[in-house]
C-alpha cells in the first residue's frame, strides 16, 4: 500500500530565516514562467528560469559552505525538498566550477564538437570587446578564472570561509 501524504511537513530548525527569501524567489520564478514568450527565441525563454534556479541554489550554498549561517539537517532538507540543485551544487564544490551557471553549459552532448558552452572560456582567451551569450541559459561567462567586482566583494565579505 502507498504512502499517504498529508502535506504535514517538519521543517528544520532555522527554516523561518531563509523562507521569506525563499518564497520570493519562488514568487520570481512563478513569474517568469507565467511571461510572455512574444518576440523572443525559444531558448531565450528560458533565460530568466535558469536564473532564477541558479539564484536560489547560490543562495542555499553560500549560506551553508560560504556564510555557514545554517545547519546540516536544513541545508539537506533544501536539497531533498527541491529548493537547491544538489548537482549544481556538487559541481561547485570542485575545482574550476566555482561559478558554473547550469549543469547544460558543460555537457559536451549538447555542444557542437563535443565541447562545453562559450561562456566556459575565460574572457582573456576571446576577442577584446567581445560580448558572449551562452545560447542554453543567457550566461555571459561562468570561468572560474573570471572574477570580476561582484564577486571579489563577496568573497572578502566578513565571516567568508574563503580566507586560507
Amino acid at each position: 500500500m502507498p504512502k499517504i501524504r498529508t502535506g504535514r511537513t517538519k521543517y528544520p530548525e532555522g527554516w523561518e530565516l531563509i523562507e521569506p527569501t525563499l518564497k520570493a524567489l519562488d514568487t520570481k520564478m512563478r513569474d517568469a514562467e507565467g511571461e510572455s514568450h512574444e518576440g523572443k527565441r525559444k531558448c531565450e525563454s528560458l533565460w530568466p528560469i535558469f536564473r532564477l534556479a541558479h539564484q536560489r541554489s547560490r543562495y542555499i550554498y553560500d549560506l551553508y559552505y560560504r556564510r555557514k549561517k545554517i545547519s546540516r539537517e536544513l541545508y539537506e532538507f533544501c536539497l531533498n525538498e527541491g529548493w537547491a540543485d544538489k548537482n549544481l551544487i556538487a559541481k561547485w564544490k570542485k575545482p574550476g566550477y566555482e561559478r558554473l551557471c547550469c549543469l547544460q553549459c558543460i555537457q559536451p552532448s549538447n555542444h557542437n564538437y563535443g565541447t562545453t558552452c562559450i561562456c566556459r572560456v575565460p574572457k582573456s582567451r576571446l576577442e577584446p570587446g567581445k560580448i558572449v551569450e551562452c545560447v542554453h541559459c543567457g550566461c555571459r561567462g561562468c570561468c572560474s578564472g573570471d572574477v570580476n567586482e561582484e564577486d571579489e566583494a563577496d568573497l572578502s565579505m566578513p565571516g567568508s570561509s574563503s580566507k586560507k
